[in-house]
């Protein structure tokens, strides 16, 4: 039941976290990869308390009006079984629903696709293969492109972000990312966006070097830059 789903709290409002629509987050705790660069490492411990079902059943009531769609964020919102029946809660109440994710539940991404209950995707492409369970501790990579190739193929909104640390991926990696983005047929939205320093979960040191991304292109690929 979706009422027991580890929400540890809420974004009122939000105009940049869903592209062209007012929104408010949900977070979701606990995260089954481990990236050093991650700014959420409580959310990604799953140590924080849940928010009471409660007082997330009256903010959206409240809102209805007010937000176009609710993002589902994280943490990882995919490692919860019942997420398919809060988003057909949400759709219920006319909210438009996005969810931000790793990419390591395939079969609940599907299942969401398949029932309707999704508009937005936005999937961390972390790195390529040959560093994928480096950067995230996993080795979930089979998963991973399988979630690519249904994002790719789906008739919704949809958004790939990869951080850049640039002593952990370099222009070489980049261009490999571009490539599979060819190769798998994802035409949208590519964010590169730069590691910015803070508290993180592997305690990341300031990049050693700087990275030349210009020039970077790829057939229907709208890449775009943050942070740099």
């Amino acid at each position: 039941m979706w009422r027991k789903l580890p929400i540890t709290s809420l974004t009122p409002f939000t105009f940049q976290d869903y592209p062209e629509h007012t929104a408010c987050i949900l977070w979701f705790s606990g995260c089954n990869m481990a990236c050093g660069y991650c700014h959420n490492p409580e959310l990604v411990k799953g140590t924080l308390a849940k928010l009471p079902a409660e007082t997330i059943q009256r903010f959206l009531a409240s809102r209805r009006d007010r937000l176009e769609g609710v993002v589902l964020s994280g943490g990882e919102c995919t490692l919860s079984p019942a997420l398919p029946q809060l988003a057909q809660y949400l759709k219920g109440m006319g909210y438009k629903v996005k969810i931000d994710t790793n990419g390591t539940n395939p079969t609940l991404l599907a299942q969401l696709l398949n029932d309707g209950l999704v508009d937005f995707i936005a999937l961390d492409f972390k790195a390529p293969q040959l560093k994928f369970e480096a950067i995230t501790g996993m080795s979930r990579w089979a998963d991973f492109l399988h979630s690519l190739r249904l994002v790719a193929a789906a008739p919704v909104g949809k958004e790939l972000r990869t951080t850049i640390h640039a002593d952990l991926l370099d222009r070489a990696d980049i261009e490999r990312m571009i490539n599979l983005l060819q190769e798998v047929e994802f035409h949208g939205t590519f964010v590169l966006q730069n590691f910015r320093m803070g508290r993180t979960l592997g305690n990341l040191k300031t990049p050693s070097r700087r990275l030349d991304l210009a020039g970077l292109s790829g057939e229907g690929l709208d890449i775009r830059f943050r942070n740099f």
